[in-house]
């Protein structure tokens, strides 16, 4: 039964997203403001003329929310699931970028600045082709955890 709700809920909110989105849509709030307006003189202004659109609007307004951020999720779960691919097939890419979409805002600012560092640094290189990725960044700074130890050592 979940299911069969689920997928009634995706078919609308398909169905919907794609259709307010269209021109016919936008000409057709336009005309139904329009008419409200006009109608205005014939209801005198009363309240009950302005609490119609107040009304409608505040309804339409409460389930597009539901139905836009539906929208939304899926197509960010789709991009996401494309990045993910690309980045496990190319053989230079580091496979702990794949779902970090879990990550804190914490632990996605941290990479951020990681990765800002990683441009910064890229836009000093003469050659274009040098690698900045985190693996290269972790071998790097390996070698010099290396090279400091074994200076310790040598003191």
């Amino acid at each position: 039964m979940k299911t069969n709700i689920n997928g009634l809920f995706e078919r609308m909110a398909n169905t919907v997203t794609n259709w307010t989105g269209s021109s016919v849509a936008f000409l057709t709030a336009f005309a139904v403001v329009l008419i409200w307006a006009v109608t205005g003189p014939v209801f005198h202004f009363s309240e009950t003329w302005q609490l119609v659109i107040n009304t409608g609007t505040t309804i339409v307004t409460f389930l597009m929310v539901f139905i836009i951020q539906k929208s939304q999720n899926k197509e960010s779960k789709a991009i996401q699931l494309k990045l993910n691919e690309l980045i496990a097939a190319s053989r230079l890419a580091s496979n702990r970028m794949v779902d970090i979409e879990d990550l804190t805002e914490d632990e996605l600012n941290v990479l951020h600045k990681f990765y800002k560092k990683l441009s910064d640094e890229s836009e000093k290189d003469v050659d274009i082709h040098n690698s900045h990725s985190i693996d290269a960044a972790d071998d790097l700074q390996e070698e010099k955890n290396r090279a400091q130890t074994e200076n310790r050592k040598a003191d």
